[in-house]
């Protein structure tokens, strides 16, 4: 069974200008980024049995995926002048 990639461009079109930038300018953006890109390709290989891996490490894998995606997010959206997801318009 073939498993999409999660890659930060395709979940977050609309901030594609903050995601080049911060990329060449925030060094620890850029390798949070780069962690979340071989971690959902690696993700990507276990679900298409490629690379083995039991059930509890792979959702431990996923539960990092979600949680660095979320870091980056908030950063995406700060960079934007967005609120950063906390609900109290900080952005804004």
């Amino acid at each position: 069974m073939h498993v999409d990639h999660h890659p930060l461009i395709k979940d977050f079109p609309e901030l594609r200008a903050e995601l080049q930038r911060l990329r060449q300018e925030d060094e620890h953006f850029s390798r949070q980024s780069d962690e979340y890109e071989a971690l959902d390709k690696r993700i990507c290989r276990i679900e298409d049995g490629i690379e083995l891996l039991d059930d509890v490490a792979l959702n431990q894998l996923k539960q990092g995926r979600v949680a660095l995606k979320d870091d980056l997010a908030r950063q995406l959206k700060i960079a934007a002048g967005q609120c950063c997801g906390c609900g109290n318009g900080c952005g804004a």
